[in-house]
């Protein structure tokens, strides 16, 4: 195999892979939040970045859709979102949802209390670890860390 076909290999893999890691994302997705928070519209920006059509929803009662979500008490923020078979609690950064949905475990959705700096829709750099946890029925657990 000559040099130039090597390369063309390695850049076609290279292009492919970055493609299929966004392609793991669905396409679509529904973001419930409160009427006036801005940061829950700066995330639906981000995810419509990448590719993925959001649907926000700010007419109804947040509590219950994180109760219908599964999110443990305690361990919510701003938003929730319905995506693919999965829900999203909060300003989980990109890393973590590209991970849940090309791991697809066996769970309810992944989540991020609070409100952190530096995540998607929360300026600033980022200050200390997002501890990201998985939760099924109000019941939680760790699902990856991400180092400042």
């Amino acid at each position: 195999m000559s040099r130039l076909h090597a390369s063309l290999l390695l850049s076609s893999a290279l292009i492919l892979g970055s493609v299929s890691a966004h392609a793991a994302l669905p396409d679509e997705a529904t973001l419930y939040k409160n009427p006036q928070c801005g940061c829950c519209d700066a995330y639906a920006r981000h995810l419509e970045e990448l590719g993925v059509e959001v649907t926000i929803v700010d007419d109804v009662e947040l509590g219950d859709i994180k109760q219908q979500a599964g999110v443990p008490y305690g361990l919510g923020s701003c938003h929730t979102i319905e995506m693919g078979e999965y829900w999203i609690e909060g300003h989980v950064p990109m890393e973590a949802v590209q991970a849940l949905f090309e791991q697809q475990p066996d769970i309810d959705g992944i989540g991020l209390a609070g409100m952190p700096i530096g995540t998607p829709g929360m300026p600033g750099p980022q200050e200390a670890p997002y501890n990201v946890y998985a939760f099924t029925d109000q019941e939680n657990a760790p699902f990856m860390t991400l180092a400042p």
